[in-house]
């Protein structure tokens, strides 16, 4: 039997993964602002916990300077994130664009396997036929 290979499978491939590496640049980013909060959160903690003991100026003042470190931080990442949504939806965008290109190959890859296995039954059909014939003729 015939093996069927699809002629622009790379062109799927390449589709796949452009529409793959948009997805992981956003989740990076959005991963980040993620551990930074949970690290302020922990700061914020701390410096309660520094509050509520025994007055210790330095101790305290550190915290304090830890956790408005932890919010520039923050802003900062926040920012980046602002970017990378931007960024987002214009590659949401070409995502779009990009996955109705995969679908529409995936559509043709289909297209091509059932042209395929027709064009393979219509062989096998000739071939039944011409086996029928010969074994009739003789």
């Amino acid at each position: 039997m015939a093996k069927f290979k699809y002629r622009m499978q790379n062109i799927l491939d390449v589709k796949t993964k452009l529409e793959t590496q948009a997805k992981n640049e956003y989740l990076s980013e959005q991963e980040k602002l993620s551990q930074l909060v949970l690290r302020r959160v922990d700061y914020e903690e701390n410096l309660k916990k520094l509050l509520s003991d025994k007055i210790n100026v330095v101790k305290i003042s550190n915290a304090r300077k830890d956790v408005n470190t932890m919010k520039t931080i923050i802003r900062s990442q926040m920012f980046e994130v602002k970017k990378a949504q931007d960024e987002l939806e214009i590659k949401r965008k070409l995502l779009s664009d990009v996955m109705i290109e995969r679908k529409t190959h995936e559509k043709l890859k289909e297209k091509a396997f059932e042209d395929f296995q027709k064009e393979l039954k219509a062989t096998e059909a000739k071939e039944i036929d011409e086996l029928v014939s010969f074994t009739y003729n003789n």
